[in-house]
């Protein structure tokens, strides 16, 4: 064992000694990941103790899962738990495969000037921020003053407050996300059939192949591998739904299908001051999405050659 260990410790400082430079590069983003993920999991423990800002982390009277148990009591917990779920597989049965489908319309334009042109279209929302894209909404909505109430209206149909009604919610914030992240997130995609080997599709056009038999067949094969990684990442999000976009579109009318746990733990901790209460909700959200993620990337390993670990 000593001598592996000696052979092992050479070959480090081997490397380290050549390639210094690389190593030497790697040291921001190390001290980044310390300094901002791993140093704060300190005040993890909050979530067991009920926090005061006087008496410090560690002064702080342990109490266990207490704040867990009151949260899994709370009447809020379902709710806010179905809506979390609701809004994120919703978004992931439209938002996941959409990329997909644009990245292989993309590669399929003969056109290159064309096909540019609709690049920059589909990623030009990407760079609008949330507040924007929420405000545009606001104003194509207004129940007085949006041009879709007016065109309901011209239709002979009544105005829609949509803002208003917990029944919409769900739909404009799935697709709005998909209006502004689509192009964007196309680009791996587009970048994954590049990488394809042109010799297959001319095997298949040889073979007589239609271009929906050689999408079928070559593309979403060649980029199944990539969507597999990017599945599992995203399943690893399920239980976390972005609090900006949901902050500024819900109000009391909306509360029922708008109210998730980012939101929860918002007024929790920081409008109510139960710190505790709060961190032990974002840490259980964390534990599940860690859950799922590894379940998943689990399944996908037993199931096929691709994961992340």
């Amino acid at each position: 064992m000593r001598n592996k260990g000696t052979v092992t410790a050479r070959r480090l400082s081997r490397s380290l000694h050549k390639y210094w430079q690389f190593y030497f590069c790697l040291i921001p983003i190390v001290a980044y990941f310390i300094v901002f993920h791993y140093w704060p999991m300190y005040g993890v423990q909050i979530a067991f103790r009920d926090y005061n800002p006087i008496d410090g982390v560690f002064g702080s009277p342990f109490v266990g899962f207490k704040h867990f148990l009151r949260f899994f009591r709370s009447y809020q917990f379902q709710r806010v738990i179905t809506n979390t779920l609701g809004i994120s597989l919703y978004q992931l049965a439209i938002s996941f495969p959409a990329p997909i489908i644009l990245a292989i319309l993309l590669s399929e334009l003969r056109s290159g000037k064309f096909r540019k042109a609709m690049q920059m279209l589909t990623y030009a929302p990407h760079f609008l921020s949330v507040v924007v894209v929420v405000g545009m909404m606001t104003t194509m909505l207004s129940p007085s003053t949006g041009i879709v109430n007016h065109a309901l209206r011209a239709l002979g149909l009544e105005g829609v407050f949509f803002f208003a009604e917990p029944l919409w919610f769900k739909t404009l914030y799935v697709f709005s996300g998909l209006w502004q992240n689509c192009g964007w997130s196309s680009i791996i995609y587009i970048a994954a059939i590049a990488g394809i080997d042109p010799a297959l599709y001319e095997a298949a056009i040889v073979d007589g192949a239609s271009t929906f038999k050689r999408i079928l067949h070559v593309t979403i094969p060649g980029i199944m591998p990539t969507i597999i990684i990017l599945l599992i990442l995203q399943s690893g999000q399920i239980m976390s739904v972005g609090f900006e976009k949901v902050f500024l579109m819900q109000n009391n009318l909306n509360m029922p299908a708008s109210d998730v746990i980012s939101t929860y733990v918002y007024r929790a901790g920081l409008v109510n001051a139960q710190i505790s209460f709060a961190s032990a909700v974002g840490l259980f959200n964390s534990v599940i999405n860690c859950a799922l993620l590894v379940i998943v990337n689990t399944f996908a390993r037993k199931n096929g050659e691709t994961s992340l670990f």
